[in-house]
């Protein structure tokens, strides 16, 4: 059955167990010392324990055939040290392994956030952020189970080499009779190896379906209490659930089968032992009753770390199914092209946009040969109607995301050739919808100026619209403000962001809409400021806002990506073209001239 949800992604790839196995194991190779430890403490272990079931059968040969108490309790202090010294040896391997396996966790979460966190902002528009954060967490831990069974596979695999050894010497011919058995296990369990990979993936990817839904549901949870939608979402969840539920008990059911299955197979084995064993005792006297049944319980010792060997590759298929979605959210590439890393000091602002296309979707393109230049200093706005382009060029000459042909150069060199961090240090965005973390106001202001004294935030504070509200917080600056600033109105968050970026003192500023979700009075103390903040600065601001088009230096109208005026507002409304329907359409209510009128009138 198929279900909605479960296709892998477009950066997900199919790799081979062979090219899986050698990436896992160069995890590995970093603790090479301690896994050498692990393995020597392994191997003593599976001696010790082999050890145990022999002392076992020469108390029993003792208590049949001999009368000496201190040989029996010689044996039996024996048995007690052996017993001892084995969970002294297992505790330190144990402790080494998960050293080991957690530290190579840490090492694979780490590597594939890291590279998540240079993805672009088209991924993150592509991908939902619940199935990404599921791969980080979910499928990390199931590597982490899965490199558990790895080590505790080599640990069988010891005891099972080390164990055949004193059957053999026990008796041949029962020990050739169990190893005759023994393909017959591991046939069976591999074939389950194809059917456990897909089934695992199946169950990992609806688990990424429920992570992202959940996520979902928390973020708009206001916007589904307004409009009464808490049943809608609770239905839409159990579907989702219920998918997950039959998803994964099929995989489980499946899975399950495997372990019966080798019951079966060893109550056929053991059978066999027995009964060639039992006639073995019967007709040949070298066999006694203690060594068949030291080598009965050797072979039950055997059974487990055999059948662990055997279960091995299905149960493994977890982990591998885990890896592989992991390792393609770390090869996945970014979108946003660096051809060099070029350093570079303060730029003077000066924008040189040549021939850019640019497209979400090939069908729909946004830019095609677009060309502009903004001055050093000046300060533009772009306005248009809703997709003109306006919040594309912006994300643009961020490098958000990358364009597909033409040229953008800041002081005549090309963003493509200069070094991300650098560049995105001297370009300050503030967006429409202002985003806080669950930390102090302090620590928010200098969130991209981490070096920077209080003074300076409260200096920051006050340059973008005032500090005075910041008393009214119950510890000042140092409120912990919550998730996305949720102790604050909407107006007090986006001052907060204002002067997180003029902290940062970038040399461009790129204001997106960011007065359009402040009050009246919040508007106008960062409007104040703004006029001084933007002296000396390249300024481009995409407004809806009459005051501050009205005073800028150049308004660039688009529409559908091309440019169709250009001028300052009372040329623009003289020439009675675009700009001047653009405006009575959307800013002429907003002026004082307007609103003057309407008073008259009334």
């Amino acid at each position: 059955m198929v279900y909605m949800g479960l296709d892998a992604e477009e950066y997900d790839r199919v790799y081979s167990d062979r090219v899986l196995f050698k990436r896992i194991l160069a995890y590995f190779k970093q603790h090479l010392k301690k896994m050498i430890i692990v393995i020597i403490f392994l191997v003593l272990t599976s001696i010790t324990a082999g050890i145990l079931p022999y002392l076992t059968s020469l108390i029993i040969h003792q208590l049949e055939f001999s009368t000496s108490t201190t040989i029996i309790i010689g044996l039996v202090i024996a048995t007690l040290l052996f017993n001892i010294i084995t969970y002294l040896f297992n505790y330190i391997n144990k402790t080494l392994s998960a050293v080991i396996l957690n530290s190579v966790t840490y090492q694979l979460r780490a590597d594939v956030e890291s590279n998540v966190l240079i993805q672009d902002l088209s991924f993150f528009d592509k991908y939902p952020t619940g199935k990404i954060v599921s791969r980080i967490n979910s499928d990390s831990q199931n590597f982490f189970e899965m490199a558990q069974i790895f080590i505790d596979s080599i640990s069988s695999f010891l005891v099972v080499i080390i164990m055949l050894i004193p059957m053999f010497l026990i008796d041949a011919k029962l020990t050739l009779i169990f190893l005759a058995m023994v393909p017959v296990i591991f046939l069976f369990t591999l074939s389950f190896r194809k059917v456990a990979r897909k089934k695992t993936l199946q169950g990992q990817r609806i688990l990424a379906v429920v992570h992202s839904f959940v996520q979902e549901t928390m973020s708009g949870i206001q916007i589904a209490k307004t409009f009464r939608q808490e049943s809608t979402l609770y239905k839409e969840f159990k579907e989702i659930n219920k998918k997950s539920f039959k998803i994964n008990l099929n995989r489980a059911l499946f899975m399950n089968v495997i372990f019966p299955g080798l019951s079966l197979i060893q109550g056929v084995m053991l059978g066999l032992i027995l009964y060639f064993g039992g006639d073995t005792v019967l007709h040949n006297p070298t066999l006694s009753v203690s060594t068949l049944y030291l080598f009965i319980q050797s072979l039950w010792g055997l059974f487990f770390p055999l059948f662990s060997v055997a279960a091995f590759w299905p149960q493994f298929q977890t982990g591998m199914a885990a890896a592989e979605r992991i390792f393609a959210l770390i090869d996945s590439k970014p979108q946003v092209i660096q051809e060099d890393s070029q350093k570079i000091n303060r730029i003077r602002g000066k924008v040189e946009i040549d021939n850019l296309q640019f497209y979400y979707n090939p069908e729909k393109p946004v830019f095609d040969h677009f060309s502009l230049k903004i001055s050093p200093g000046e300060s533009v706005a772009i306005v248009g109607h809703t997709g003109a382009g306006k919040s594309s060029l912006a994300r643009i000459l961020l490098r958000f995301y990358e364009f597909q042909a033409g040229t953008i150069n800041i002081d005549g060199k090309d963003i493509r050739k200069l070094d991300l961090q650098d560049y995105r240090k001297q370009v300050g965005l503030i967006p429409q919808t202002p985003f806080l973390w669950a930390d102090t106001l302090e620590n928010n202001v200098k969130y991209g100026s981490p070096q920077a004294t209080r003074e300076e935030v409260l200096w920051a504070l006050d340059q973008a619209g005032g500090k005075d509200w910041v008393e009214n917080l119950t510890d000042g600056i140092e409120t912990n403000i919550r998730e996305r600033g949720k102790l604050l109105s909407m107006g007090q968050r986006q001052l907060v962001v204002f002067a997180r970026v003029l902290l940062q003192d970038p040399a461009i500023l790129i204001l997106d809409e960011a007065t359009a979700s402040v009050d009246p009075f919040t508007e106008t103390r960062i409007q104040e400021a703004l006029e001084k903040i933007m002296e000396g600065r390249t300024s481009i601001i995409i407004a809806h806002r009459l005051r501050t088009v009205r005073h800028v230096d150049r308004i660039v109208v688009l529409d559908h990506g091309k440019i169709v005026e250009q001028g300052n507002h009372d040329t623009l409304m003289k020439n009675n073209g675009y700009y001047a329907r653009l405006y009575n359409m959307y800013f002429k209510h907003q002026s004082y001239e307007f609103i003057n009128e309407i008073h008259q009138q009334s």
